[in-house]
């Protein structure tokens, strides 16, 4: 937890850049996802760790010269460092065998490939329906197309991007990529350097890894970027080789774990916070509940009937423990944070309700929201809603 940036002063007044940089810095990625039931998934993770903080200094760092933070596939779409974008080139070059099939399909169609690179070169930063409206002058919006069954345009530019021949310049507020060449978003310096060795890139990328969690096993440490596990067991007998990465034992894991040796190791932990879906924190779920005791599943995708905790559940971290879990919607019209349903874990303090209140209001009004309503389903929606008076 200390590895992933918790248990400092929190709220942290007047957040700057600065501080938003030395988190990144700390946990390596924000990963992006389109639900935006609560807030955008990357704005969460600086959120839990800060506090409430201006959203701009992100838009900032993703969007102004030079940039802080650029978008490519790290733990699934990810914003990361440039110089992380650097260590993933690897990952481009082998984008014709190991890009998803419907994206691998564009690359036997050359002639438009050609085409969309000419148009976002012309036009970017560009969306999908605008190259496909200009390189397909008949090309009509498929609403059928759903998921990733992508019209042949859009499939042309996710391969594109997957193999670094474009990039991401940013998002719509719709949260449509806007794609441009590499040149015209990536650092000079980062855009000119060669290809790394991919044995040097991975050792990287696992050294961020192994930053990141303090501790953990092998499985852990390729989880964070998605790595392929032949690679990246090579990589960290070498970082191990080298004193980067030292043997270690954690009571519960189910293998053999590493740990960073510049990994801070405080004698308690003074959290408070809620974990988003998709924060670096519960990225690796049997990490979670060997750590915590915490089973953890996103029901997002989960027939209503069939969903225990809900739709968009948040584990609430106080302390050192996750002591239960929230499913919180943004009703935006009403100016209201909606707490769905609340349930508590079976060792919780006895200060859980009253704890998980004062965040949920500190979070309402980070968000704008000018009330927090609990309706009255799980276990400790009743204690909650009383707590929030």
């Amino acid at each position: 937890m200390a590895a992933q940036g918790f248990g400092r002063r929190r709220p942290v007044p007047n957040v700057t850049m600065r501080q938003v940089q030395a988190t990144i810095d700390r946990i390596g990625l924000l990963q992006i996802d389109s639900v935006n039931v609560l807030a955008r998934a990357h704005l969460l993770p600086l959120y839990s760790r800060l506090g409430p903080y201006d959203t701009g200094l992100l838009d900032r760092a993703t969007s102004k010269k030079p940039r802080r933070l650029v978008e490519y596939w790290a733990h699934e779409a990810s914003l990361i460092p440039p110089e992380t974008h650097l260590l993933l080139r690897w990952r481009m070059e082998r984008a014709d065998r190991e890009a998803w099939r419907t994206v691998r399909a564009a690359a036997d169609e050359p002639e438009l490939l050609e085409d969309v690179i000419a148009e976002v070169e012309r036009s970017g930063p560009v969306t999908a329906g605008q190259v496909a409206a200009s390189v397909d002058p008949d090309h009509v919006p498929d609403r059928g197309n759903w998921g990733w069954n992508w019209p042949p345009v859009k499939a042309a530019l996710e391969y594109l991007f997957w193999s670094g021949r474009i990039t991401s310049a940013g998002r719509t507020p719709q949260f449509e990529r806007l794609y441009d060449l590499p040149e015209r978003v990536l650092p000079e310096a980062v855009h000119a350097a060669g290809v790394p060795d991919p044995e040097e890139a991975i050792e990287g990328l696992i050294e961020i890894s192994a930053r990141a969690h303090g501790v953990g096993t092998a499985r852990c440490l390729r989880d964070y970027f998605r790595l392929p596990a032949r690679e990246a067991d090579a990589a960290i007998e070498r970082l191990a080789g080298k004193g980067r990465l030292i043997p270690a034992e954690v009571e519960g894991f189910t293998g053999p774990a590493w740990l960073h040796p510049e990994a801070r190791r405080p004698r308690k932990m003074e959290a408070r916070a809620l974990i988003a879906p998709f924060d670096p924190l519960i990225f690796e779920r049997r990490r979670l509940e060997e750590l915590f005791g915490f089973h953890y599943r996103i029901e997002i995708y989960t027939p209503r009937a069939k969903r225990r905790h809900g739709y968009y559940v948040l584990p609430f971290l106080l302390g050192e423990s996750l002591v239960g879990r929230v499913d919180v919607k943004s009703d935006r019209e009403g100016s209201n944070l909606i707490v769905q349903s609340a349930w508590v874990e079976p060792d919780a303090p006895a200060e859980t309700p009253a704890e998980l209140a004062d965040e949920l209001k500190l979070m309402a009004d980070w968000l704008g929201l000018d009330e927090v309503v609990v309706r009255p389903h799980g276990d400790l929606a009743a204690d909650l809603a009383e707590a929030i008076g």
